[in-house]
């Protein structure tokens, strides 16, 4: 007896099962929409914005790279760089573990 009324109260809701899938996916979506725009879409843009000042490099720049280094780039190619970081003393580093350009005049 048990079994037949489960499955008599199934066919009845056959109507209103596809309009609950629906409504229990909802929130899945909204959740990955708004993952999207809080965390996928500034991290595409920031990476856009490293990836343009890595390209736009060149001789002279100071920079101050990931590790911490502090100079000014005095060779490049299209992987790496050379940027002395004191008097005679350079450095190759690769160009992505540059972060920031600093202004020019900022190192002594």
């Amino acid at each position: 007896m048990f079994i037949s009324s489960a499955f008599a109260q199934t066919t009845s809701a056959a109507g209103g099962d596809m309009m609950s899938q629906l409504s229990s996916m909802l929130p899945l979506v909204l959740m990955f929409v708004a993952l999207y725009f809080i965390m996928i879409r500034p991290q595409m843009k920031r990476q856009k914005e490293h990836r343009a000042m890595v390209e736009a490099l060149a001789k002279g720049d100071e920079v101050a790279t990931a590790g911490g280094l502090l100079g000014r780039v005095v060779d490049l190619d299209e992987q790496n760089l050379f940027v002395e970081i004191a008097s005679g003393v350079k450095v190759q580093l690769q160009r992505q573990a540059v972060t920031q350009v600093l202004p020019k005049g900022s190192l002594k």
